[in-house]
């Protein structure tokens, strides 16, 4: 099995190094021929290239590591250097309005699962790259009625493959519905707590908390703008029951309902304690 990796950032390269360390055959794909020198030289990848269509007909499977909105040109401009039945992997954060144009236009012979895995970190770049982001962690498949359960299965086995402890299974809509709240409204918070007040003097006095809750600030504007806005309805609308929920908490803190805030307190206690059991 040959896999090509088309992108290699802090994503991509982190895919290329696992997958070569359990001895698959890798080709990188890459913009800057710094990037592909950095993959080579660090054993990420058994080789490299500028020219996409250069090596994708060697490739099984092709994993896009792309921003987003970069998908479907990609594909237009390259599927037919693909190799006959290749098995095409996204791996965006969105997906309702990103896979089915995709597919519609990817050749027959072809496939595009789309896939998410449930990690990553606040920096960019392949120097960030680290294998290590998918031990433990949660990796989706999001299949529409175009994939084969080959394509499906194909593409489980892959997260298991990258350490991925919990492998799950979500139409498009409810990936879309999950990540505007697990992920974009977290994110929101996170650059909105830090836009609140200039913080330069503050870092002198600033403890766990307040580092805890800012980790994801610092932030890829380009491509959180492109999924913010790609799941703009949805992310609205969590964005707004956040907001009645805060207004909620400001009018009992407001009226000192003291029963009222310990009530918010231990239910957030409870369901937080679900998570620390996972």
């Amino acid at each position: 099995m040959i896999y090509g990796i088309v992108g290699l950032g802090l994503m991509g390269g982190s895919y290329a190094k696992r997958l070569t360390d359990q001895d698959e055959t890798v080709i990188g794909f890459a913009r800057r021929q710094a990037t592909v020198d950095y993959a080579v030289n660090h054993h990420m990848v058994a080789k490299g290239t500028l020219q996409a269509d250069k090596y994708l007909k060697d490739c099984d499977i092709v994993v896009l590591a792309l921003y987003p909105t970069q998908i479907k040109p990609w594909i237009e401009e390259h599927q037919n250097a693909l190799k006959p039945g290749c098995l095409l992997m996204d791996i965006s954060g969105v997906k309702s309005n990103i896979i089915v144009p995709c597919q519609d236009v990817l050749r027959e012979d072809c496939e595009l699962i789309s896939t998410h895995p449930m990690c990553g970190r606040e920096s960019q770049g392949i120097e960030y790259s680290d294998p290590t982001i998918f031990d433990g962690a949660n990796f989706i498949v999001v299949p529409t009625e175009k994939n084969s359960q080959k394509a499906i299965d194909t593409a489980k086995a892959l997260g298991a493959k990258l350490g991925c402890t919990y492998i799950a299974q979500l139409t498009m809509e409810q990936h879309d519905r999950m990540i505007a709240f697990l992920s974009q409204l977290t994110h929101i918070i996170a650059v909105s707590l830090m836009n609140t007040h200039e913080t330069k003097d503050l870092v002198k006095y600033t403890g766990d908390s307040f580092r805890d809750l800012t980790r994801i600030a610092t932030i890829n504007a380009e491509m959180w703008t492109e999924l913010f806005l790609l799941n703009k309805d949805i992310l609205l609308d969590e964005t707004n029951q956040f907001i009645d929920t805060i207004s909620h908490f400001r009018d009992a803190l407001a009226n000192e309902d003291a029963d009222e805030m310990k009530r918010l307190f231990r239910q957030s206690s409870a369901r937080h304690e679900v998570f620390i059991r996972k």
